[in-house]
């Protein structure tokens, strides 16, 4: 009994697929020292939390109790959130980003094979506080406030996200999300 109950599926598919596992070998992140938790231990409890739904460090906690979802991973721990931010700290972000472009790139490249067209779509998030990027810019529902351009690529007829790129306030035009879509 798991209160993440569908969650114990979308494991299964994963490892069944093999997609989880080829995953975390072409991972870029480098784990050293004595006390350093294991790549799958730590990329499991990134995923299991994503999946929760949890979108802050702190709410990884609530994974820490599930004996079931883990082991659908094949994962020994789940990682406390110190673990996983301080993992994610120095990371080289370039390598990182081909890395999970790679992995996304495989999880949709056959669903290219069927007739598709593809769509950008700008999403303009007003942003309370200061956050990384934040500019003014159109901002129809809250102007004078600094925001975010969600710029989203779709797969229309398949109704698959591809990715999404965020931009600062300044760049809410479709043509600044260009380079993304081809």
């Amino acid at each position: 009994v798991t209160p993440l109950g569908q969650l114990v599926f979308f494991c299964q598919f994963l490892a069944a697929g093999g997609l989880y596992p080829k995953w975390v070998a072409e991972c870029p992140l480098r784990r050293t020292g004595p006390n350093a938790l294991s790549l799958p231990d730590l990329l499991g409890t990134w995923v299991l939390a994503s999946l929760s739904g949890a979108w802050r460090y702190a709410q990884v906690t609530a994974l820490r109790g599930d004996k079931v979802n883990p082991q659908g991973l094949g994962m020994k721990r789940v990682a406390s959130e110190d673990t996983l931010r301080r993992a994610f700290e120095n990371a080289d972000e370039g390598a990182m980003a081909a890395w999970q472009t790679e992995a996304l790139l495989r999880t949709y490249a056959p669903a290219l094979e069927q007739p598709w067209i593809a769509d950008l779509d700008v999403t303009v998030k007003p942003i309370y506080g200061h956050q990384e990027g934040a500019q003014l810019g159109y901002n129809p529902h809250k102007p004078g406030r600094p925001s975010h351009a969600y710029h989203t690529v779709f797969l229309r007829t398949l109704r698959v996200v591809l990715d999404v790129e965020v931009r600062s306030g300044k760049e809410h035009a479709s043509r600044h999300g260009l380079s993304n879509l081809w």
